[in-house]
């Protein structure tokens, strides 16, 4: 079973954290969230989520892939934790996946994995990732960097982190069972 690790910080935007939860865990993939402080995190419009673990546990470095929702402060409170930086740098190295949205993409530019590399965020944070190839789209993807927009494209953040982790065939049945397909299709 595949695993991923999403990480949490006070001010974390809840869309983008709990669709990558919701949809992993639908797919069967093992998604658990990490508090980078206490098990009790407040997200961005003042949801209170209770984390599967925090970042003292000894497991972190066993998953496949590790997610970092955006939000502010949230974002910010990942960039500023040295721990959440080095797991940014060492499931990089590794080639493990490193998947951000919305302001979270600054965490990774600290981390400096995204000098050179196709990158894309919130727009106003598109100023803080020096040396990287901006896009302004919805999911960006060069090697093992995941990157998107914001709140709005969480759903196809996350079925991009299901399709890296090579689980294609549950990513076409969400598509289709959660009206994704049809959204596409529809005319607004």
């Amino acid at each position: 079973m595949k695993k991923v690790l999403l990480l949490l910080a006070e001010g974390f935007e809840e869309i983008e954290a709990l669709t990558v939860v919701d949809v992993l865990r639908r797919a069967n993939v093992q998604c658990d969230t990490c508090s980078i402080k206490e098990r009790e995190v407040s997200g961005s419009h003042d949801i209170v989520v209770q984390a599967d673990i925090t970042l003292d546990n000894e497991e972190l470095n066993s998953y496949d892939a590790i997610v970092l929702p955006g939000g502010m402060p949230g974002a910010a409170n990942l960039r500023e934790n040295i721990r959440v930086v080095e797991l940014v740098k060492d499931y990089y190295a590794s080639g493990r996946i490193v998947a951000a949205i919305c302001a979270a993409p600054i965490v990774l530019a600290k981390a400096g994995i995204i000098d050179g590399k196709l990158v894309t965020s919130y727009p106003s944070f598109d100023k803080q990732l020096e040396h990287c190839i901006y896009k302004d789209e919805l999911v960006v993807v060069d090697g093992n960097i995941i990157t998107s927009r914001g709140p709005a494209t969480a759903l196809p953040f996350s079925y991009k982190l299901l399709e890296k982790l090579g689980c294609d065939t549950e990513v076409e049945d969400l598509r289709e069972g959660m009206m994704y397909n049809f959204l596409m299709d529809s005319k607004l």
